[in-house]
């Protein structure tokens, strides 16, 4: 059987190549495989556990405060750490506006182009995208003049011959269905967040010091507050930070989610395409309470099996039964033998046994990725925003119901089409219109216990290694922008010992296991129709609205930092 090759799936971060067998215009079978190796947990063996989330925050360059916070609560987890209300609100804020800023840069620079055909933008009349736009929401920038100005700067793109971002695209292909008037509007908007996110930015730079790789701290946040002081969080910072919340929400609701809708009115057939495994994971996020208290989750843990929105099943990612890796159909092996190892217990050997690249295609019926593949009670899940929303709706979360309902309502679909590509991407935008609402709760959270005196951001408590237990392990959850991600860490007299990170497009890209059950990527490219094979963008669609963020390449050094090893596939 004929497969369709995409090698290098672009715009996402990392290295992916995706394989699909294609029979009657249809794909039958894919194989996602991950093309290059990181190894970070190698790396940390040996080292201080209050410092491990420096390194790990620079496994990505899109992914940073997710690591870093989900290596600092492994460690806290292990030595009993709880940090005070005000460290967990900031910690909450951070996270939220990173949350909301990644599903807005990846909806407009890594996925709206997979439906917003750019140069179809010049034959837009500029006065009824003025109007189309005035009557989606009351954003300021919406005169026929903005519209026409924006064409001027296309068009000179376009006459120069160099695309530059918007070159290599399949602009061609009769999957592109939007009038021109919606192709303008989106191609606007696209241009309009790249400066939109420096709202976020700032946020993150008062709190966090710098971006993309914000200061952390084991046991709070590096944060000194006096609302008199003129050298560390005051009013003047706090006030600032509200100014530029207030932006993040108002960019949400009238530019992201308007777009969201007017586009996805014109694909809705792509609710019956991109199912995938039909199974949903969640660690959950933004804990209420302490970090442990799981029953005070802002967005809810649980698991939904077979698309049952009747049952969420409980999730303990500290089960040896539950979460478990298999490396079948990996480039890794492991040295017990064993099938499954949960990552406690997980080993991370690479062992590249495939064909010396480039190759015309991978040996599936052997290893053929650097993923390995997580399984939950054995079964292949899904994680991410779409996951998240599933597992709040079935547990009745009033805003994600109330925004869910209204979304389906608007584009005339039943619940059953959140489970395609379609509604994959709609529920990043639903969850980014959830969050941007929480920041202005969580901002308020913040305020009022500065008021009432809690300024305290550290507990010096078990922070010296002399309190720490002869041997500890941690989990530390964290629901990433792309979904579930886990950091396990075994820490013995002082040290790391063990490190496992299981990360988001590990769960959604990993190749088959010794059952042969596909990943997520590979189960949603199944039944998926391709127009032209030679310009496969349906494959883009499904694969994009997962948002991949794939492994990057490692070196290993000595601690004089002399080279180690260097794995290359090349």
């Amino acid at each position: 059987m004929p497969r369709i090759v995409v090698d290098p799936m672009t715009r996402i971060e990392g290295h992916l190549r995706i394989e699909a067998e294609v029979e009657n215009g249809q794909i039958r079978r894919a194989y996602s495989s991950a093309t290059m190796w990181r190894g970070v947990e190698k790396i940390l063996i040996g080292r201080d556990p209050r410092d491990a989330w420096a390194f790990t925050q620079r496994i990505c360059g899109v992914c940073t405060t997710v690591h870093a916070f989900a290596s600092i609560r492994a460690v806290e987890n292990a030595l009993g750490i709880e940090v005070t209300p005000l460290a967990q609100a900031v910690r909450n804020l951070i996270l939220a506006t990173q949350n909301v800023h990644d599903h807005t840069m990846h909806f407009y620079h890594l996925h709206a182009l997979d439906w917003v055909n750019v140069p179809n933008a010049l034959k837009a009349d500029a006065s009824k995208t003025s109007t189309l736009a005035q009557s989606l929401s009351s954003w300021p920038n919406s005169s026929p003049g903005y519209f026409r100005d924006v064409q001027k700067k296309l068009s000179k793109l376009v006459e120069s011959g160099q695309l530059g971002i918007f070159a290599n695209a399949y602009w061609s292909h009769p999957a592109y269905r939007l009038p021109a008037e919606v192709d303008l509007l989106g191609v606007t908007h696209y241009l309009e967040a790249l400066e939109w996110q420096r709202h976020v930015i700032r946020v993150l730079t008062l709190l966090g010091g710098k971006d993309p790789h914000p200061n952390f701290l084991v046991g709070g946040v590096p944060l000194s507050v006096n609302l008199s002081s003129p050298s560390v969080v005051n009013t003047e910072v706090l006030s600032s930070i509200k100014t530029h919340l207030d932006q993040i929400r108002e960019f949400t609701e009238q530019v992201y989610i308007p777009d969201l809708l007017a586009i996805a009115g014109f694909y809705k057939e792509w609710a019956q395409w991109g199912k995938g495994v039909g199974n949903y994971l969640s660690y959950g996020e933004l804990p209420q309470g302490t970090t442990f208290d799981l029953e005070q989750l802002f967005l809810p843990r649980g698991a939904i099996l077979d698309q049952d929105l009747s049952l969420v099943h409980d999730v303990d990612p500290e089960d040896p039964q539950q979460i478990q890796e298999a490396v079948a159909h990996s480039w890794y092996r492991y040295s017990s033998n064993q099938p499954l190892l949960h990552p406690h217990q997980g080993e991370t050997e690479p062992h590249y046994t495939g064909p010396k690249p480039p190759y015309k295609q991978l040996k599936v019926e052997e290893q053929y990725s650097w993923l390995k593949s997580p399984r939950w009670k054995g079964r292949s899940m899904e994680v991410g925003p779409l996951s998240r929303m599933l597992v709040a709706y079935a547990k009745g979360h009033p805003a994600v119901k109330q925004k869910i309902t209204a979304l389906l309502n608007r584009l005339d679909l039943p619940v059953g089409a959140l489970f395609s590509t379609l509604g994959r991407t709609a529920a990043r935008g639903v969850e980014a219109w959830v969050l941007a609402e929480y920041l202005s709760d969580i901002y308020d959270r913040v305020l009022s216990l500065i008021r009432n005196g809690n300024t305290s951001t550290f507990r010096p408590e078990r922070w010296e290694p002399s309190q720490w237990p002869a041997e500890a392990r941690g989990f530390g959850y964290m629901e990433a922008p792309r979904g579930a991600l886990g950091h396990w860490v075994t820490i013995r007299d002082g040290k790391i010992a063990q490190y496992q990170i299981v990360v988001p497009s590990t769960w959604n890209g990993g190749p088959r296991d010794s059952k042969n059950q596909p990943g997520p990527y590979e189960a949603a490219l199944e039944g998926t129709p391709v127009a032209r094979p030679e310009m496969p963008l349906e494959i883009l669609r499904t694969i994009h609205s997962f948002d991949p963020c794939m492994a990057c390449a490692a070196h290993l050094y000595d601690p004089s930092g002399k080279e180690i090893v260097e794995v290359r596939v090349q």
